[in-house]
């Protein structure tokens, strides 16, 4: 089953605490009404669901970054390949690196876009311990991203638009990743990005980390959800590199500027997509829905360029990066 749809306890993060307790307060109330204990508790339902709202409302207004690293990781919200089923027809999966592997952290294939045929390929986590060990917790190894090289590249040869789905806390670390050539591999996807003679359209669904997710990110235009991030490092990493305490990720956060809102200051990524009050993670269905019209509205401008005014537009974009902040 996919996991967008499962019905399962809703998991609170710390700051959502005072809207947690309404919401169980709720639950509670309404089980008594369900019991039918005679008590008519319809207005107090209902003035506590509306002092929920107010406060998810007023939560998520305000999240500083290390909050919302805390969103872009929750376990709830929708996954690549949930995007797929809300967003896809007629999806064919496409496996293996042509070398002998297969890499479930990435997964992707042919599909239907609203009627346009497209390219699509994601960065997978799972949802359950046995989908994230298979998925390897959404962290490819180099045979992910040779394979998502070969979806680039037969994209090209029969001119098919690419969608790639971004979540990934980055590319896997481990010694046997990085025997058989991790950083060449990285490389070599991200240059096949930038040379591929069609619309390329990159989302950051949840955690876009360093190369990791540039690899599958160097695109015509790149989209991140409200509340995801895309960093070069791990606040926490950042923190043990600069303070040498990982208890100093909350201010690694602020200072990475990782945030959707800081890229789109600093042009390094070209859209917002809105999320439903209380993230993508409460109403996935709505975040699913956005996504789609955004890559709509962008893909319909993108499809009239030819293939090498793609490619040097799209090398303008990324050289220019940077030049006009400092």
């Amino acid at each position: 089953m996919n996991p967008c749809y499962r019905r399962v306890m809703r998991q609170y993060l710390d700051f959502e605490k005072p809207v947690a307790e309404l919401e169980n307060k709720i639950a509670e109330l309404r089980q008594m009404a369900k019991d039918g204990e005679g008590i008519n508790i319809a207005d107090e339902i209902g003035k506590l669901s509306d002092k929920a709202e107010k406060q998810l409302r007023a939560a998520y207004t305000k999240l500083t970054p290390w909050q919302k690293v805390m969103v872009a990781r929750h376990a709830q919200r929708p996954r690549a390949l949930d995007y797929f089923k809300g967003l896809l027809e007629e999806y064919t999966p496409l496996a293996g690196d042509r070398l002998g592997h297969d890499d479930q952290a990435i997964v992707g294939g042919l599909a239907r876009f609203r009627g346009q045929a497209v390219m699509v390929i994601g960065t997978e986590r799972g949802f359950d311990m046995e989908s994230r060990l298979r998925h390897n917790f959404g962290m490819p190894k180099p045979e992910g991203y040779r394979k998502a090289q070969r979806l680039v590249e037969m994209a090209g040869r029969f001119g098919l638009p690419i969608l790639t789905f971004i979540d990934t806390s980055g590319a896997w670390p481990g010694i046997d990743a990085e025997e058989r050539g991790q950083a060449q591999a990285i490389a070599r996807s991200t240059d096949c990005c930038l040379r591929a003679p069609v619309p390329l359209i990159a989302i950051i669904i949840g955690e876009g980390g360093s190369g990791g997710a540039v690899a599958l990110g160097a695109g015509d235009r790149v989209l991140m959800l409200e509340h995801s991030i895309y960093s070069v490092i791990a606040p926490e990493g950042a923190a043990s590199i600069l303070w040498r305490d990982p208890k100093q990720a909350a201010t690694a956060a602020e200072a990475l500027k990782l945030t959707a809102q800081d890229l789109l200051k600093l042009h390094l990524i070209d859209r917002i997509i809105p999320e439903p009050i209380g993230g993508a993670q409460r109403f996935p269905e709505e975040a699913i829905a956005a996504v789609g019209d955004a890559i709509g509205d962008v893909l319909a401008e993108l499809i009239p360029f030819e293939g090498e005014n793609l490619v040097a537009k799209r090398r303008e974009k990324f050289l220019a990066m940077g030049r006009d902040t400092l």
